[in-house]
């Protein structure tokens, strides 16, 4: 007798980019089924889009999508995945859904599993299920999550994390993550062998890394200090100098101690972790288009010392510098047709 297949319901906010979405339709819906007898394939899951409305309902992308299911007549689902929402400040968490909200709230206390990918993270803390959990979330969201939600643990490091009670809760990273999310979903109802079989069949890499190797600064400028704005525009021209810190410090004319409480306040680095990260961007971007060695770079970024480059650059990347190439760096088909189009 076959086994009923688990239903997975996708929730769908117009805030929702619909890449996620389609991606982890395919992905349930291919899984457990035999390819080959495709008219009496048993799937493994029943992907189901779902919303709060009826018709069509306009992507923040300006993509239609067309759910299946409206919340009102669902009182049940074996699994709920939050794709990835576009917000980027207070007022659109607060514009999210609250019907929808409420319904994946009540659907976790029911005794469903939760998935969270990208900013699907900000959708399960702003329904209040993430409060004193751990979470991760595409990491150009981690200054607004944890401004908003700063009783959650937040792993912006992490690709992968999974959290309450018995783990019913799962979020991923940013972007292309939704997929090892997807596959962590197929491996708990479907067994490691059939998760591998999917990763070969979509072409799907496991993001072992984590998100720090894509990352990048984000720099606050918008925090109204003149005086720090003023600092941060001195390091940009000046990070690779040996006294960096004395002289923004001399910059500002302010006592170091009040200072480095000011800058902390203004960007959330204190002045030395903001020098570092900014040097290591730039690092970053020299290994991405240069040839340069691993130890030009690193003097060019304010580094005699090799071995404390590499040792700092892997602290925030993650990953070490020439492994950072190998992975960032794009193929030579890719860099031949950019420049054929600048040529051109």
């Amino acid at each position: 007798m076959n086994k009923k297949p688990i239903h997975v319901s996708l929730v769908v906010f117009p805030e929702c980019d619909p890449s996620i979405v389609y991606g982890v339709f395919d992905t349930l819906w291919a899984a457990g089924r035999d390819f080959d007898e495709l008219s009496d394939a048993t799937p493994l899951f029943e992907p189901r889009i779902v919303s709060s409305e009826n018709g069509p309902i306009k992507l923040v992308t300006g993509v239609s999508i067309l759910p299946q299911d409206n919340v009102d007549d669902l009182d049940r689902t074996d699994v709920v995945f939050v794709p990835n929402v576009m917000v980027t400040k207070p007022e659109h968490l607060r514009a999210l859904d609250r019907k929808l909200l409420a319904w994946i709230k009540q659907m976790h206390l029911n005794g469903s599993q939760v998935y969270a990918a990208c900013g699907g993270s900000l959708v399960l803390a702003e329904a209040g299920l993430l409060e004193g959990q751990q979470a991760t979330t595409h990491w150009t969201y981690a200054p607004l999550f944890r401004q908003q939600f700063p009783g959650t643990t937040l792993h912006v490091e992490r690709l992968l994390v999974q959290t309450g009670d018995g783990h019913s809760i799962a979020c991923a990273g940013g972007a292309s993550s939704w997929q090892d999310l997807a596959l962590l979903l197929v491996a708990k109802h479907g067994g490691t062998a059939e998760a591998i079989r999917m990763s070969k069949l979509f072409l799907y890499q496991w993001h072992r890394d984590g998100q720090l190797p894509y990352a990048s600064m984000i720099q606050n400028v918008n925090h109204g200090d003149a005086i720090i704005l003023k600092c941060q525009e001195w390091i940009a021209q000046h990070y690779d100098r040996p006294d960096v810190v004395a002289g923004l410090v001399k910059q500002s004319g302010v006592p170091k101690r009040s200072f480095d409480r000011r800058f902390k306040a203004a960007t959330g680095y204190a002045p030395l972790a903001y020098i570092q990260a900014l040097r290591i961007e730039e690092a970053k971007q020299a290994l991405e288009t240069g040839d340069g060695t691993v130890e030009e770079i690193g003097r060019q970024v304010g580094y005699e010392d090799a071995s404390s480059f590499r040792r700092l650059f892997r602290r925030l990347a993650g990953i070490g510098p020439q492994e950072y190439r190998r992975k960032l760096t794009p193929p030579g088909v890719v860099r031949n047709a950019g420049k054929s189009v600048a040529q051109g």
